[in-house]
């Protein structure tokens, strides 16, 4: 069986990991899987949406066990090779053409922290907890600290960073690391749904433009030359193809061409038979 499974229905893709026996924790192989897993959607103009999950107890305990003892072995230039690899992961699903969702259920450790944290929108369920606990054995969580730092900021950052706490689903919230909080798998499952059908309305184009525009102003200075990027942004989506779908058929009081809507069964199959996307309570905590 595959450590990572993915399903595409319809304009959806679901990338699940599928380490139930570890609680999905990651190692060198899961991380190639998910990154050419990851370039290949991107490449599927048919793929509209990306969902990240995984199968068993918990989202995932951070590093696997043996991967670190393997890499407790290596020399430094070694190390720096393995955790370039997670940093392009990061990288990779943090510009991430196409929106993402990321699911938590469970335990959420270490490096599952900055795959949420790289995710356009993540939502947990009450029963899930986080922890950055790199520090506790002689780490760091070094290789997703831009993205989780991001997402919570500094303050919380110093805190949660230094001291390893857990925390719970609602402080996961208060700090803008997860957008909402459900009591079960059905109730995420209800909510995914509306925000899937939310973005299947809009425009594939824009959508993409305006995750690199986040970014883009999020850490810059409003100066002469981000104002220029932004009109510039804004013209030539205005004149393009899907900008003048869009102006049309809202002028037209119709339909845009890519407006889709899914059922609730479609996206969440009760019987559901997943591809492998390569042939390749935890404690499990690496320097990320």
């Amino acid at each position: 069986m595959s450590d990572l499974l993915i399903n595409v229905h319809q304009q959806v893709a679901t990338l699940t990991l599928n380490k139930p026996q570890v609680h999905n924790a990651f190692d060198d192989v899961l991380i190639q899987s998910i990154i050419q897993s990851l370039n290949s959607i991107n490449n599927d103009p048919d793929i509209r949406v990306v969902i990240l999950k995984a199968n068993g107890k918990h989202f995932s305990a951070g590093a696997d066990l043996n991967w670190m003892k393997r890499m407790a072995s290596l020399n430094e230039s070694e190390n720096k090779a393995d955790a370039q690899s997670l940093s392009e992961l990061m990288r990779t699903l943090n510009e991430l053409t196409k929106p993402t969702i990321a699911l938590v259920d469970g335990a959420a450790y270490g490096g599952a922290v900055g795959l949420i944290s790289c995710c356009d929108m993540a939502i947990a369920t009450q029963r899930s907890r986080f922890c950055l606990s790199e520090v506790k054995i002689g780490l760091s969580p070094a290789v997703i600290s831009p993205y989780v730092v991001s997402a919570i900021g500094e303050r919380t950052a110093r805190r949660y960073f230094l001291t390893a706490e857990v925390f719970d689903a609602d402080a996961a919230h208060s700090f803008g690391l997860i957008h909402s909080v459900v009591s079960d798998n059905q109730a995420q499952h209800e909510q995914v749904l509306t925000w899937v059908n939310s973005l299947l309305q809009n425009s594939p184009q824009a959508l993409n433009k305006t995750k690199q525009l986040i970014r883009q102003v999020s850490r810059g200075e409003v100066n002469q030359d981000m104002r220029d990027e932004t009109v510039s942004l804004i013209a030539g989506i205005r004149v393009s193809d899907e900008g003048q779908e869009g102006l049309t058929s809202f002028l037209e009081k119709r339909p845009a061409n890519w407006c889709a809507s899914l059922p609730l069964e479609t996206l969440f199959p009760v019987d559901e038979t997943s591809i492998p996307a390569s042939n390749t309570a935890p404690s499990n905590e690496r320097a990320s």
